[in-house]
């Protein structure tokens, strides 16, 4: 999997995809899609079935990762003879360096460590013959990341859902990184029709990340409430906003906020984090609402292209849904 970036990006019709890029051939897939790792959602069961419907699955260990979390979802990818790839987050993995330890013993295809700037885990990863990624916000980040050797970047424009750097939407954010890079770069936001992955290909993406329409399938860890909340949504439901990591005490660092489903703790908190901060009693209470799942605090990653999901289906429907002919 170490060369993988040794081919031009770019879509190409094909015979066994509709929209297949060099970068997707390489590796092997038929459809030239990566799930989002989503912490709390990509479990093994979502990446395996991403993996059985032509793309690249990835288990996401997120803000809650740690090593018996990972081993309980790889076994769910066990089948899939190493096609499946593992997200990290930076400052997840230098609490837990064991975290990569045991995502490297699992041989996958793919590990991509986002959100930090310490790129000294690139190297360990490539000797270990596994492909690399990070997700990035600029054509600098771009730049730096793929000096330091990482072989496939992932343009995150701000639609995106989860956490992320609000700074640039998607398109122009994509144009720019493919201008300063060689390396096959992935695009990620608000990607949830056959017509907005089409137009990523033909912009030179050589696959797409794509997180919330897979998030309401049947394989994903959400709670079903959660589902249904995703399907409910329209597109201007969502908000950028820091107030669940400060009110989980979670340390994201500040210049990654989360997009989530509005609801009214985040209507209450978002802007007034620094309060909320000091305010145990509540921190208490989301920590009790959250427990209870309770649709008034708890927080549910989203795109802006949430409006796009009409019914909770498979992951098998939603692929073919993105990569077949209208």
């Amino acid at each position: 999997m170490d060369g993988m970036n040794s081919s031009p990006p770019g879509p190409e019709r094909h015979a066994d995809a509709v929209a297949s890029t060099a970068w997707s051939r390489r590796l092997g897939l038929r459809v030239p899609l990566v799930n989002a790792p989503m912490g709390g959602v990509a479990g093994g069961a979502l990446a395996a079935a991403v993996t059985a419907a032509g793309g690249l699955g990835m288990i996401g260990m997120g803000s809650a990762g740690s090593v018996p979390a990972l081993h309980r979802e790889l076994v769910h990818v066990r089948e899939t003879e190493g096609r499946f790839g593992i997200g990290l987050v930076d400052w997840v993995v230098a609490a837990h360096p064991d975290l990569l330890d045991v995502a490297i013993a699992a041989r996958p295809a793919m590990i991509s460590v986002s959100f930090g700037t310490d790129m000294r885990w690139v190297e360990r990863v490539r000797a270990a013959g596994i492909s690399t990624a990070t997700q990035v916000y600029s054509a600098e980040e771009a730049k730096r990341a793929a000096e330091s050797g990482v072989q496939v970047l992932v343009a995150r424009g701000s639609e995106g859902g989860g956490h992320g750097a609000v700074e640039q939407p998607l398109r122009p954010l994509l144009a720019s990184v493919l201008e300063v890079v060689a390396t096959p770069v992935l695009a990620a936001g608000a990607i949830t029709t056959h017509a907005d992955l089409a137009a990523v290909l033909a912009e030179g993406a050589s696959g797409a990340w794509v997180g919330t329409c897979l998030a309401a399938c049947t394989e994903s860890l959400l709670a079903p409430s959660g589902r249904r909340a995703l399907v409910a949504a329209r597109g201007d439901d969502t908000i950028v906003t820091r107030a669940f990591d400060v009110g989980m005490e979670l340390p994201w660092p500040t210049r990654f906020p989360s997009r989530v489903l509005r609801n009214p703790f985040a209507e209450r908190w978002t802007g007034r984090e620094d309060v909320l901060a000091r305010d145990a009693h509540a921190r208490a209470d989301l920590a009790a609402a959250t427990s209870a799942e309770d649709p008034a605090a708890v927080p549910i990653d989203a795109g802006t292209g949430v409006g796009a999901i009409t019914a909770v289906r498979s992951v098998a429907e939603v692929i073919e849904s993105l990569c077949a002919t209208p």
